[in-house]
């Protein structure tokens, strides 16, 4: 009897799962679709797959201001934050003609392209120029404004992405098409 009750309760639970993804007030992806007149329409990205590494909060308990500093005799690094940051690091793979959609991010984010080629365009370039990176080359987003990720190729691409954001942020903020680029 105890099985019979919870192939009902599993039921009742997918069935109420569904209907919540369903409903696009709970949705948590940009809207597509019952759009006002006006509102902007987000891009959604295609042909690519994430993994997630890790994830983790940095801090400094007995100071507000984190800051990390290592000089050697000819080289330097510092790193900065009120009064913490996450750093997230993920894979994602791009099929043949794969791309992200418009996005932003809430901090700076090191893309390094591990193989294939990706080209990146932003959102603030009016010509929209192709922004090119091949395996073993990287890629800076500031997090200042949208731009999106293709690979424009016929060989799957692979890039290991880290992300600097505020605790609990979410990675990527789904955007807009800005309209300069004629995709």
């Amino acid at each position: 009897m105890s099985l019979f009750r919870g192939s009902h309760i599993g039921a009742l639970v997918l069935a109420m799962s569904f209907m919540a993804c369903t409903d696009s007030r709970n949705s948590v992806g940009p809207k597509s679709q019952n759009l006002s007149p006006g509102e902007p329409s987000m891009t959604m990205g295609s042909g690519s797959a994430s993994t997630l590494l890790g994830r983790a909060t940095f801090s400094d308990p007995h100071d507000q201001n984190f800051n990390v500093k290592r000089k050697g005799d000819d080289w330097q690094v510092e790193i900065k934050a009120k009064p913490a940051f996450d750093i997230a690091v993920q894979t994602i793979t791009f099929q043949p003609n794969g791309q992200s959609g418009w996005h932003s991010h809430p901090g700076p984010v090191f893309i390094q392209v591990v193989s294939g080629t990706m080209t990146f365009y932003e959102s603030d370039d009016p010509t929209c120029s192709p922004i090119v990176r091949t395996a073993g080359q990287g890629y800076l987003d500031l997090g200042e404004h949208a731009h999106i990720a293709r690979n424009e190729t016929q060989l799957p691409a692979q890039n290991v992405v880290t992300y600097f954001a505020p605790p609990g942020a979410a990675l990527k903020i789904d955007q807009p098409n800005p309209g300069n680029c004629p995709f």
